[in-house]
């Protein structure tokens, strides 16, 4: 997958690519991440990208000559069927399902904005989409870009080390993941479920969907409001919050 980032801070970008994950999708030739800086578009010596808000107010917002051809720069690099990403608190949630089906995707340039905000007249005219990650604001479009190049990558076959990691991570079904565990058996008076040892991998499946299922349930319960539960998962549930209840009453 080829991915193109349109930034004012192209080092921000490079310096992500160098760890974890991204560092192997990368070396493996899973994805490409390159860059384009609106300044270089920009006519005049200073290379102004911003200006001041017309209707007056605080701050800067980004020029739209610059951008756009910055966009259009960065598109060229890109295969057809490539999109235009604005990552923007105005934009639809990134989701898991979302990540998935931009996954498919030969290309993206992802558009990172940056002061007060970006011309309105931009969207329309070199935007496809906008993305936000959350109710909350943010110095700029770099951070959100990098959080969905990460998701994006962890999708490539080949960039993990366990390609079940994919399938049985949070929102892979929708759901919460289940709770984790590891040495020591017992530590600080906890000790791990008896069930995760008993070497019986059908127990073991059930009991991490069951605890996949409440912690939605508990935690993000919107999530499956959107997606209602099947009979299996519905009985877990059940079965769940009986035994939390149990619980309580010790």
């Amino acid at each position: 997958m080829r991915i193109e980032v349109v930034t004012l801070f192209p080092a921000l970008i490079g310096d992500a690519l160098r760890y974890g994950v991204l560092a192997r999708a990368v070396e493996r030739g899973l994805i490409s991440v390159g860059t384009e800086d609106p300044r270089v578009h920009a006519p005049d010596a200073h290379r102004t990208v911003d200006d001041r808000p017309y209707g007056g107010g605080p701050g800067m917002v980004l020029k739209p000559a610059p951008l756009c051809a910055a966009i259009a720069a960065a598109r060229q690099r890109l295969p057809a069927g490539s999109r235009r990403i604005a990552l923007s608190a105005q934009g639809e949630p990134l989701t898991q399902r979302c990540v998935a089906a931009l996954a498919q995707l030969p290309g993206l340039v992802l558009i990172a904005g940056r002061y007060e905000g970006i011309d309105e007249r931009v969207f329309p005219l070199a935007v496809d989409q906008e993305l936000s990650i959350g109710d909350y604001v943010l110095s700029g479009g770099e951070l959100p870009a990098l959080v969905l190049i990460d998701a994006l990558a962890r999708l490539q076959p080949g960039a993990l080390g366990d390609e079940r990691s994919n399938v049985q991570e949070s929102f892979g079904d929708g759901l919460l993941d289940w709770p984790h565990y590891t040495r020591p058996e017992v530590f600080e008076g906890r000790i791990v479920p008896a069930v995760l040892s008993s070497g019986d991998h059908a127990a073991i499946a059930r009991w991490r969907l069951k605890q996949s299922v409440g912690r939605t349930w508990l935690r993000r319960p919107e999530l499956i409001g959107h997606r209602p539960l099947d009979a299996e998962r519905s009985a877990l549930l059940q079965e769940f919050l009986a035994e939390q209840r149990e619980g309580a009453q010790r």
